[in-house]
C-alpha cells in the first residue's frame, strides 16, 4: 500500500460523534488533537525508558513505540485529508525544504523561515 492509498483507506475508519458533525471543522479539531495525543504517547514511552530502564530500549519497547508511531501516522494521514492535502505532496515539500536548509547550512537552529 502506498502512502496515498493509506491516506484514502483511513477515510473508511472515520467515526465522529453525531453532534460533532454539526460543528464547523470538527474533523480537523478531532484529528489534530488525536495526533497530539498519540505523539504524547510515543514521548511518554521514551521518557519511561529513560527514567526506568537506564535508557536501554528492549525489543518489546521498540515494538510498543512503533505501534504508537503507527497511530501517529493514522492521525497524520487524517489531518492531511481533513485539510484537503495529499500526504505525498506534504512529504515531497518537506524534503525540498529540508534539503534547501541543509544546502544552505541552516538545518540546525530555530525558526520556521531559516
Amino acid at each position: 500500500m502506498t502512502i496515498k492509498e493509506y491516506q484514502t483507506w483511513t477515510r473508511k475508519l472515520v467515526k465522529y460523534k453525531k453532534s460533532a458533525v454539526e460543528i464547523k471543522n470538527a474533523g480537523l479539531y478531532y484529528v489534530a488533537l488525536g495526533l497530539t495525543g498519540e505523539s504524547g504517547e510515543v514521548a511518554n514511552k521514551v521518557k519511561k525508558i529513560f527514567r526506568d530502564k537506564d535508557s536501554v530500549v528492549s525489543v518489546e519497547d521498540r515494538e510498543d513505540i512503533l505501534d504508537e508511531v503507527g497511530d501517529v501516522l493514522y492521525y497524520l494521514a487524517r489531518l492531511c485529508d481533513e485539510l484537503g492535502g495529499d500526504i505525498q505532496e506534504v512529504i515531497n515539500k518537506n524534503v525540498e525544504k529540508l534539503e534547501d536548509r541543509q544546502n544552505r547550512g541552516a538545518i540546525s537552529g530555530s525558526g520556521d523561515n531559516r
